[in-house]
């Protein structure tokens, strides 16, 4: 039995990793924003050991996440499920002064990566969008760019398959991986989406816990199961240690080497 936590797991398809684990005996953590949606949780997935509370927007309330896990001891595995899309009409800042987009989609999963205790597998939820992402990470909080929605969050969605390669180059140790869930029917995704939701969840969590040899890779990029050529510039060391030194600017959290 493997011990799981999953950011974003009150709805979609982190919820919907948590109740395929619990249903494969697992333990699993959950993550909600806040009391409310904690509750929710839940009560959607029975079985699941517990929940820990926080917006990941706000990076005081991610690195508390961290905190909450950390008490909660050692984890297996940790799925960076958590996002926000991409129909928001203008730049909206967070608490930092951040890009919501930003904030959830690359930090998030860069503090808490950086002071959960380790796992043994990590696994990072991007999406087909993140080939359209602008690799020059110039401007990355769009303080001088003209605000677009769509592109900032392909932008973050390529910043999860840089710090997915870049924890598989520096943690030997841990099998990081990045995960394309498809165009699926939730929230995020919306009704006209056109892929099976059914396999939207299926693919981190046996990045997560399966003994398959298949699974048990670092520093790859999957669809449905299987592998899938990420954007090229992705595999470039020089611009995921860029990415990781914004990160910790942003943040004032320096990831262990």
């Amino acid at each position: 039995m493997a011990r799981v936590f999953i950011t974003g797991s009150a709805d979609g398809l982190g919820k919907m990793a948590a109740q395929l684990l619990v249903e494969q005996e697992h333990s699993v953590v959950l993550h909600a924003r806040n009391d409310a949606r904690g509750r929710e949780a839940l009560k959607s997935v029975p079985g699941a050991e517990s929940v820990v509370i926080g917006d990941l927007s706000s990076m005081r309330q991610t690195r508390s996440v961290a905190d909450q896990v950390n008490a909660l001891g050692a984890f297996d595995a940790v799925i960076h499920n958590a996002g926000v899309g991409y129909r928001q009409p203008r730049r909206v800042a967070t608490e930092d002064g951040l890009p919501h987009e930003l904030a959830v989609n690359t930090l998030a999963p860069y503090i808490l990566t950086a002071l959960i205790q380790r796992p043994k597998r990590l696994v990072y939820l991007s999406s087909m969008l993140h080939r359209h992402g602008d690799a020059s990470l110039k401007d990355v909080a769009w303080e001088e760019r003209p605000w677009q929605g769509q592109q900032a969050y392909s932008d973050t969605k390529l910043h999860d398959v840089l710090l997915a390669f870049a924890i598989a180059r520096l943690w030997p140790d841990v099998l990081s991986n990045a995960v394309e869930p498809g165009w699926v029917s939730t929230k995020m995704g919306g009704a006209a989406a056109t892929d099976d939701l059914d396999q939207g969840h299926r693919t981190q969590v046996w990045l997560a816990v399966s003994d398959d040899p298949a699974a048990k890779v670092t520093g790859e990029y999957f669809h449905h199961m299987r592998r899938r050529a990420p954007k090229p510039a992705a595999r470039e060391v020089e611009l995921q240690e860029e990415l990781l030194a914004a990160c910790r600017k942003f943040s004032g959290v320096e990831l262990p080497r």
